[in-house]
């Protein structure tokens, strides 16, 4: 079973070398790293080239965003499983593929997720703000602003195929609805992997300000609404739900 990781990347020389090292790491060999480039002017080009033994398929042209790029990512991809790694974050360790693909394997599911902990930037002793944990998703579960991390995302290749690819009128909520567009089919198998899949350096476009905030709010209420989930409730629960994610607040009790 193939497993295709795209990493969309722009301007990403300081912490591109972790991500390319933490696939080419990972004890799973059926891999195909495709690394899509917004037409970087830094030296993340030249890291690139220098570690093309690790990497599959490599474009690097302007582009119109990160889903633009995510979307050129699955149509170039081969494997019958498709995830994300950004290009400043690291699988939690090297199995983590494997682990995932051996759960595709058992459970026959079409989509997996698991969980994901927010790290700070300094590279050599990273602290854990933020610990994304997920749980097994039931019916009703979106309107109550649940969600899987979108990094420990992983789906078949058919999902796509069938369901579509990212949204690109949404610039910074087309992960959200994607999600809410798989996640309320019934017919698609999902499993929920419990552990740490990924760790993400804080940071985004949308917690950078609070021009950012307002526009994933923004953005996620057209995307409740496009998919017949929820309302603005469904997002007051969601930002409760990162709140209660940080270290000194964790386990607050939702309806699911």
């Amino acid at each position: 079973m193939k497993v295709s990781i795209i990493t969309a990347t722009y301007n990403s020389d300081k912490n591109l070398q972790r991500t390319i090292d933490s696939i080419a790491d990972q004890d799973y060999s059926d891999i195909e790293h495709i690394i899509i480039d917004g037409g970087s002017t830094d030296d993340t080009i030249q890291i690139i080239e220098s570690n093309k033994n690790k990497i599959s398929k490599f474009i690097s042209e302007k582009d119109n965003g990160i889903y633009d790029a995510l979307n050129k990512g699955i149509k170039l991809a081969t494997g019958d499983i498709i995830g994300f790694l950004n290009s400043d974050d690291v699988f939690s360790n090297n199995h983590a593929i494997s682990k995932i693909a051996s759960c595709f394997e058992i459970k026959k599911c079409d989509v997996l997720y698991g969980n994901l902990v927010y790290q700070t930037k300094h590279n050599s002793n990273p602290k854990t703000v933020r610990y994304w944990r997920s749980n097994i998703f039931h019916t009703g579960c979106l309107k109550y602003g649940w969600m899987p991390p979108h990094p420990t995302l992983y789906c078949k290749k058919t999902i796509y195929d069938q369901y579509g690819l990212y949204n690109e009128k949404f610039k910074i909520s087309a992960d959200y609805d994607f999600i809410l567009r798989i996640f309320k089919q019934p017919e698609i198998i999902k499993t929920y992997y419990p552990a740490v899949i990924v760790k993400m350096n804080v940071g985004g476009v949308s917690n950078g300000s609070i021009k950012g905030i307002i526009k994933k709010t923004n953005e996620d209420l057209l995307a409740l609404k496009l998919n017949k989930v929820g309302g603005f409730y469904t997002i007051v629960f969601k930002y409760l739900r990162k709140i209660s994610q940080l270290n000194k607040i964790r386990n607050t009790k939702f309806p699911c």
